[in-house]
């Protein structure tokens, strides 16, 4: 419950800190300035946040631990890929009013416009790498292979990041604070992760559970 309670406390912070134009918010366009550099590594490496990108590495992965999950019979099996389903569902459906509400202008890399936070590409990155992440670790049997998964979701996770500061498409904040909404959704795929992890340990030789 603590570590869930952080990221909302540091969501609510930032949000109220860019809503109200406070100090944090000097900051954070003071080191925009020193960061943004756009050049097509940075283009590259924001494009991992596209739903188009994002989104299908998803979808591969709730087919894959669906399938895994009832050929080995265990029990409630749609349940884990349905967590991650709706985890992604509820990206745009929480990020869309907050961006409308907050109003808050893009860095001056980009042409001006309103409604730059959170970052809906910070939050699409690490919702749906990190579920696929979550589910697949879950399916996987071998600690060596899920060490590999966590490293990667973390360098697709950041590399999105990265790209989206360095190429002036969103400030900081706006990332920062996606970090943290992503982690709250993650929170609950993680959670009935662990429930499948249990309900396949129950039933580990396959085969309808009695």
């Amino acid at each position: 419950m603590l570590l869930l309670g952080l990221p909302v406390l540091l969501f609510a912070l930032i949000t109220w800190q860019v809503v109200a134009d406070g100090p944090l918010v000097g900051v954070d366009e003071r080191l925009s300035r020193a960061l943004v550099r756009p050049d097509r590594l940075s283009e590259l490496l924001a494009d991992l946040g596209n739903v188009q990108v994002a989104v299908p590495v998803l979808a591969v992965a709730l087919a894959y631990v669906a399938w895994h999950g009832r050929a080995r019979g265990v029990e409630r099996w749609w349940l884990p890929p349905l967590a991650g389903a709706l985890a992604m569902a509820l990206v745009p459906a929480l990020v869309a009013p907050l961006k409308a509400w907050t109003d808050r202008p893009g860095t001056p890399a980009v042409p001006p416009a309103v409604g730059y936070y959170p970052s809906g590409h910070t939050a699409t990155a690490l919702v749906a790498y990190g579920a696929a992440t979550l589910l697949l670790c879950g399916a996987a049997r071998s600690p060596a292979v899920r060490r590999v998964l966590v490293v990667f979701c973390a360098l697709l996770v950041l590399g999105a990041s990265y790209g989206l500061v360095r190429r002036g498409y969103h400030w900081p904040l706006d990332v920062v604070a996606s970090w943290c909404l992503g982690a709250v959704l993650l929170a609950g795929v993680w959670r009935v992760a662990g429930v499948g992890r249990a309900a396949a340990r129950r039933h580990p030789g396959g085969g309808q559970p009695k």
